[in-house]
């Protein structure tokens, strides 16, 4: 992806950039059945990864939508879902090189105009997934998005990389906001409840929440005597929560270990994924 001269120095542009940029690196060379690789999506090839991808920066340029499939997989459970897939059931009948070609040009064109953006753009504030945030917190969300799908494709191909850096940091970091929502909402235990997720790795942290009035929190400080601790690679702890991998073969392989009220810590560990 050529480099493009900047009107404003945002870090986010930058990271967007940093993981198209590995993506692409990911996909160099793949050829024949290779493009047809199941990954951790249900029903999403490598090539569809790169499509869905497509459609999502096509759409936030205001192109149009092609059809909705008539008849939707199972998978597609809501209408942003439906989207999606338009995006990615109109290019099934492409090669997989010429959906990277497309993908090269697409990011590349948006990286570009990203950069031109005047610096008190960032600042405006407009729709996101996670609701109204400036257009910097939106940026962060297509590093969250397009990281994922970076890991579902090299999954798939048995090429790892793009680990420890702004774009798992960025999923890690979303990752750990979204377990007081998890265990206060999905699990529901009793008030006092405390749960501590101990991930370990490069970008470890320790993310402690407390059940007050009905809801989950983020504590301010780690509990003594938790109810639970969770202890997890951060892989695991990320897979979990975007719903890539099964709980139940993660809690077999023992890639979680268990801290205290046990019945509580599979609940939890079973509630974490929050994409859909």
């Amino acid at each position: 992806m050529p480099t493009t001269t900047a009107a404003n120095s945002e870090p986010a542009v930058d990271h967007l950039a940093e993981v198209w940029s590995s993506l692409v690196r990911a996909c160099e060379q793949v050829g024949g059945d290779q493009w047809d690789l199941a990954t951790d999506c249900p029903g999403w090839t490598v090539k569809d990864q790169l499509s869905h991808l497509i459609g999502v920066e096509r759409m936030i340029r205001g192109e149009p939508s092609p059809p909705r499939p008539a008849d939707l997989p199972a998978y597609v459970r809501n209408q942003f879902a439906e989207l999606n897939e338009a995006w990615v059931d109109a290019r099934r009948g492409t090669s997989g090189a010429e959906v990277l070609a497309e993908f090269v040009r697409v990011v590349t064109e948006r990286v570009a105009e990203l950069r031109a953006l005047a610096p008190e753009r960032f600042d405006r504030v407009g729709w996101s997934p996670i609701g109204e945030v400036p257009f910097r917190e939106f940026l962060t969300t297509r590093v969250f998005d397009s990281w994922a799908h970076e890991q579902d494709v090299r999954r798939a191909l048995g090429r790892p990389g793009g680990r420890n850096g702004v774009g798992e940091s960025t999923v890690l970091d979303r990752c750990g906001r979204t377990m007081p929502f998890v265990v206060g909402k999905r699990v529901a235990p009793p008030d006092g409840t405390s749960v501590v997720f101990n991930v370990t790795g490069v970008l470890g942290r320790q993310v402690p929440v407390l059940v007050r009035s009905g809801r989950g929190v983020a504590a301010d400080e780690l509990p003594e005597r938790p109810t639970v601790a969770l202890d997890m690679d951060q892989e695991t702890f990320w897979r979990l929560g975007l719903g890539r991998v099964d709980p139940s073969r993660v809690l077999a392989r023992g890639e979680v270990r268990i801290d205290g009220d046990a019945a509580l810590g599979r609940l939890v560990v079973e509630s974490m994924a929050f994409i859909v």
